[in-house]
């Protein structure tokens, strides 16, 4: 590398356990620094992180977050983020704000499709247009439209918070956290309290991004197989525009407390909900040397990290409460380590917390199971070897880590190195040290910083909240005399009118694209052969996985009668969590951590895109090395054929566990619950994913949990009826992911694997779907509303083209996200058209509104015909969709995804087909699918997840909308 472009190199490294070349630079003019990590992926990633730590709870770094994407100099489109998903083909593209940074990355596969995004990025981060009117939009303002109306406050920002503070569990982390830190900056709220939000004043937010957003607080990240000097160049264009400075971002070391201090908050839930929470929280330290880092992480996992760890076995056995919660938090300055109970009575806070203590002091004392430590490091050594991300780009994964250190002007390299922390921890405990005893000791026991967060279910907490936003409302109104109220409505309207004006074409032309011409027109293809071993159909796929071995068993649910669908995730979980006939659950999953590198079940639904029958599958999933496959072959056919499912105490607490946590996500994924609890209405493979994982299934897990008190032998009969059903070769697709060399060494034993499993007759069972009359209010404890509405379209004739994926592209980000996000003060919308079942679902997340988001679904038609289209949007909505069709996976992934089209009989042929379609897009086929959109507005059917206030005042408008139907 010959010009440095304006950079100087600090460190030249190879890294061997990720095969890559790192590179540490300085910017000579300004100070940024850029971790440059040079390899073979071609999953580029790039991300520039800032230090944000805020002084106040108004959300001023999150806000920020989102208004940097609002329009920038070089790019001057009110959303730029969004006009450039239209046109690229990503594979991440997002903002993320931490408690103590915020940090902006972008992937792709794509070379000119990354500099067009790593360019824009820059662009927005350094030069934005934050203008009071995107303060307003993003964060808060007073809306009043029309003198006479009601004052109300709107905010994306806003909105999404009133929903992160109605989830109980967000708020029990967001506490212990803030108890730990009262005098830094952790002890605010970083993404913004609802009660704070509203103090944030336009001149701190442009003084805070003044101030942080600068290359001399930037820390600046390139991952993947692009050329190195190319980032170089790139980045000093931005950089060399600016001066050094010395920002004021140093985040402050807490205080050590001298003795331990106790909380207690409130949550919002009616008068049957008596079940609390509590969390036991310590503050360590700041060391962040690697070795000591990698120790720590696995003293986590082996007191918390599956249900055969001491400490989360303890508590769960105890029956204090229903599941465990907490964890080891590296990621701030000084470290964290909390654990704590859900479900709790919060008059036994203390006896969770003397638990806590008494259980660790005598693990201090007696020792560790040595097992539990020898699979927790098998653990830990597969999981950093296998590097595998999920959906995430590795590299994004990496600048994580990599700012685990980084951020507080430590070793960013150091992190990314596994093998000698790993081995000197395992040569320690090999050598007899006491590591993890010492550990507990240190860093728990003898720590006095340490504080107890009780939540405690409050029937007027909600209440109070709107009393208190009201109040200062109403303080506000107070102060309006006429001239002001015309002037608050000559604003509202005026930042209306500036959200629907549409940016001119010549700034829309501006931001980079790619092309027709740039896309792959055939499909891309996964390897996949098909016969039959030991009595079950095998798929196998050669695709390279370095040497672990991916196994799927897809066992068929259409051999369950309905009423035991709703058992099939407590058996999945049944399968690895209540032990065999030669071990019990400890013991066994000390095994599987310790043989292999990990075995799980799911289940899958989806209906067949010939056939149309439902699909169901409980899919048992194993990974190893291919040394290991032995172990792990032996292992899957002892928990499917001896799982000891007559545990009643064991499988009460599973149940407990499943219901705690199926309660604990309906504020976070509230809008899926919605959407589901709609479908079923429509589709049997719909309804059956309803009764599993939807509003059905916390219903059935209420009734179940007194069942298993009271009539055991009658649980044991429907478990037993499962397995006898599901555990069968006969229906079962077997699915094998691993190199073609290294294939023929495990088929041998994955044939006599499948050959032991039994074989029994099967027959289909008939799946329904819910029969239900008009709209359901589902109530939960809320300030915020999800919102569904949808349709059959099959059932009306009416069978859109691939052209529809491109059409909804479109409506979701030009429509759906302008009105009910923008305009509307959501945190989010969506909708999508299932081609197998006919199904076109629209929904809304942390909405404030609810009647109005479902006129914005009504008024889609009228949008479809009459919104003119130029070619160069269409081509825009195109190159998303081919980006969305074309998403990265990794191996593992990739014969997972040809696993679930075997099933499901999409083709490759049937996939180039919708391909061809979606690449023929013309404006046309945006009026045509405006005849879906009527079929919604005419024909659809409403579901909604709210509070019971706004489900009733939607109700007063609009009689006999919603069923209400109590969910909390």
């Amino acid at each position: 590398m010959t010009d440095l472009h304006g950079f100087e190199l600090l460190r030249d490294e190879f890294i061997p356990e990720l095969n890559t070349r790192a590179r540490l630079y300085r910017h000579l003019k300004t100070g940024a620094e850029l971790l440059s990590l040079e390899n073979d992926d071609e999953n580029k990633c790039f991300g520039i992180t800032f230090r944000t730590p805020p002084r106040d709870s108004t959300g001023i770094a999150h806000i920020l977050e989102h208004s940097v994407l609002c329009g920038s100099r070089k790019y001057p489109v009110k959303d730029p983020f969004f006009t450039l998903v239209k046109g690229s083909v990503h594979t991440f593209l997002n903002a993320m704000t931490y408690p103590d940074k915020t940090t902006y990355p972008v992937a792709s596969t794509n070379l000119k499709d990354f500099y067009n995004l790593v360019d824009v990025y820059l662009d927005a981060v350094f030069f934005p247009r934050i203008t009071p009117e995107v303060l307003k939009q993003e964060g808060w303002h007073f809306e009043l439209p029309a003198p006479d109306a009601p004052l109300t406050i709107k905010g994306v920002v806003y909105n999404e918070m009133k929903g992160a503070y109605s989830s109980p569990d967000g708020m029990l982390y967001r506490y212990s956290q803030q108890s730990l830190f009262p005098d830094t900056t952790y002890g605010h709220s970083s993404g913004g309290d609802p009660q704070a939000i509203p103090d944030l004043t336009y001149e701190a937010f442009k003084r805070f991004h003044e101030t942080l957003y600068h290359p001399s607080n930037a820390r600046i990240f390139f991952y993947g197989d692009d050329p190195p000097e190319e980032r170089l160049r790139k980045l000093d264009e931005y950089l060399s525009q600016f001066e050094r400075s010395e920002p004021s971002s140093q985040i402050e070391l807490q205080a050590r407390f001298n003795a331990p201090r106790e909380f207690e908050y409130t949550f919002s839930a009616d008068e049957d909900n008596q079940k609390g929470m509590v969390m036991l929280n310590w503050l360590i330290d700041d060391n962040r040397d690697p070795t000591v880092l990698m120790a720590r992480d696995l003293l986590s996992y082996i007191l918390l990290g599956n249900a055969a760890a001491p400490l989360r076995k303890a508590l769960i056995d105890s029956g204090l409460g229903e599941e465990v919660v907490g964890g080891y938090e590296s990621d701030l300055l000084q470290q964290t380590f909390s654990v704590g109970m859900k479900g709790i009575d919060p008059a036994n806070a203390g006896q969770v917390e003397a638990l806590i203590l008494r259980t660790l002091a005598e693990l201090a004392e007696q020792g560790i199971d040595p097992e539990t430590v020898a699979a927790a490091f098998n653990t830990f050594e597969f999981s950093l070897r296998e590097n595998n991300t999920g959906s995430f780009p590795r590299g994004l994964v990496l600048m994580l880590r990599a700012l685990g250190t980084w951020l507080y002007d430590d070793d960013p390299i150091a992190p990314l190195r596994f093998e000698a922390p790993l081995a000197a921890v395992r040569a320690a405990v090999a050598n007899g040290e006491r590591v993890f005893e010492r550990l507990i000791r240190e860093l728990l026991l003898d720590n006095l910083h340490r504080t107890r967060v009780t939540l405690r279910p409050d029937p007027e907490h909600a209440a109070r909240l709107a009393a208190a936003e009201q109040a200062r409302i109403d303080a506000f109104a107070a102060t309006l005399d006429d001239a002001k109220r015309e002037a608050l409505v000559a604003e509202t309207q005026a930042l209306a009118e500036w959200q629907q004006t549409p940016d001119p074409p010549e700034a829309i032309a501006a931001i980079p694209t790619l092309r027709l011409a740039d896309l792959d027109r055939a499909v891309k293809r996964i390897p996949t052969e098909i016969d039959e071993r030991g009595g079950a159909r095998l798929l196998r796929h050669n695709l390279f996985t370095n040497g672990i071995v991916y196994l799927d068993l897809a066992f068929d649910l259409r051999a369950l009668s309905p009423h035991l669908l709703p058992y099939v995730p407590l058996f999945a979980r049944a399968l690895t969590e209540m032990g065999t006939a030669t071990s019990d659950f400890v013991r066994l999953l000390q095994r599987i951590g310790r043989e292999t590198g990990g075995i799980y079940a799911a289940t899958m639904t989806a209906t067949d895109i010939v056939s149309t029958a439902p699909v169901g599958r409980l899919i048992v999933r194993g990974k190893s090395t291919v040394a290991q496959t032995t172990e792990l072959l032996r292992l899957l056919s002892e928990i499917l054929l001896t799982v000891n499912l007559d545990n009643r105490e064991r499988f009460r607490q599973i149940v407990l566990r499943a219901r705690a946590n199926k309660e604990s996500s309906l504020v976070p994924a509230g809008n899926a619950y919605a959407r589901q609890r709609l479908a079923a209405r429509f589709a049997p493979a719909e309804w059956a994913d309803e009764q599993m994982g939807g509003v059905s299934a916390i219903f059935f897990l209420r009734e179940l949990e007194q069942q298993v008190q009271h009539d055991w032998p009658s649980v044991l009969a429907d478990l037993e009826a499962v397995r006898a059903a599901l555990i069968n070769r006969r229906g079962l697709v077997a699915n094998l992911t691993l190199d073609a060399d290294n294939q023929q060494a495990v088929l041998p034993m994955l044939t006599a694997f499948l050959s032991e499993l039994p074989d029994a007759a099967y027959h289909p069972a008939h799946w329904p779907v819910r029969s239900v009359a008009g709209g359901e209010g589902l109530v939960i404890p809320a300030q915020v509303n999800y919102v569904a509405k949808g349709v059959d379209l099959h059932a009306l004739g009416i069978r859109p083209s691939g052209a529809a994926m491109v059409v909804l592209r479109h409506l979701r980000i030009d429509y759906l996200l302008d009105r009910i996000r923008i305009q509307g003060g959501a945190y989010g919308a969506g909708g999508n058209y299932d081609r197998s079942t006919g199904l076109f679902i629209t929904t809304s997340y942390r909405d404030p509104n609810l009647l109005r988001t479902l006129d914005v679904y009504d008024e889609m038609a009228t949008f479809l015909r009459e919104t003119a289209l130029d070619p160069a949007t269409v081509e825009r909505a195109i190159i998303g969709t081919i980006g969305d069709m074309d998403a990265y996976q990794l191996p593992d992934a990739k014969g997972y995804t040809a696993l679930v089209r075997y099933l499901t009989s999409v083709s490759d042929e049937y996939r180039q087909q919708i391909r061809n379609e979606v690449l023929a897009t013309t404006p046309a086929d945006f009026v045509v699918f405006a005849e879906a959109a009527a079929a919604l507005r005419d024909h659809g059917q409403v579901a909604v997840l709210g509070s019971a206030e706004a489900i009733e005042a939607a109700n007063r408008e609009r009689p006999g909308l919603l069923t209400p139907v109590k969910i909390l």
